[in-house]
């Protein structure tokens, strides 16, 4: 169980990196729809990063073979691949211009918070990519049901740490939540496509020479 954490918590901490997520749950617990649509939005993804990660333990046990114990290393050496190749589209779209900003912005009420949660989980590829290799991990373990699922609730927990964590501030303290989400929103506007193009390119090569070391 400690070797799977020693995969899991920089990857589930590196998935949480996501200044899109963020950006979005601050903008909807400064709307109208305030800690109500803030929690339906989290609610929709952490919901579906826990049965995206679901989905890959139990694809996992199923296809495992008891004379392999490990999944395959390929995995590792796509998603890795994959991840570096995310990295270099980040940078590429740093240097187009910038478009013009439209002065209007869309608004979320608090009954179309709940899917667009789910919406933006699902199209957050970067997240989904990251917790595929210590879901594989949690699937290959040879231990019993309590362990996994507490290592997926861990892995969950993580990767949804953008959606949750300003609700639980919001709740907890508003004013200092809100000033503690004001700092964390200067700090995306200033490093958050520097930070994603490091954690992107940190995981692949780390899953690339992972796989490698698996396949030779």
């Amino acid at each position: 169980m400690l070797a799977a954490l020693a995969l899991i918590l920089p990857l589930g901490l590196a998935s949480a990196v996501s200044p899109m997520m963020l950006t979005e749950q601050t903008l909807l617990l400064a709307g109208p729809g305030g800690l109500r649509a803030g929690t339906r939005f989290a609610i929709g993804a952490v919901g579906t990063v826990a049965v995206f990660v679901a989905l890959v333990v139990l694809f996992g046990r199923a296809i495992r073979l008891p004379s392999e114990p490990h999944l395959s290393d390929s995995l590792d050496l796509v998603v890795g691949a994959g991840l570096l190749v995310g990295a270099a589209l980040v940078v590429a779209a740093a240097r187009r211009p910038p478009r013009p900003k439209r002065e209007h912005r869309r608004r979320f009420g608090t009954t179309a918070a709940l899917p667009f949660g789910v919406f933006s989980m699902a199209t957050n590829f970067t997240t989904l990519a990251l917790v595929v290799p210590p879901a594989k991990e949690i699937s290959s373990l040879g231990h019993g049901l309590a362990e996994a699922v507490v290592l997926g609730v861990v892995l969950v927990a993580l990767a949804g740490l953008p959606a949750w964590l300003p609700v639980v501030l919001t709740r907890l303290a508003p004013t200092a939540g809100a000033r503690v989400l004001g700092l964390i929103g200067d700090l995306i506007a200033r490093y958050g496509r520097a930070a994603v193009v490091v954690v992107l390119v940190g995981a692949g090569v780390y899953l690339v020479v992972r796989g490698l070391v698996g396949v030779l």
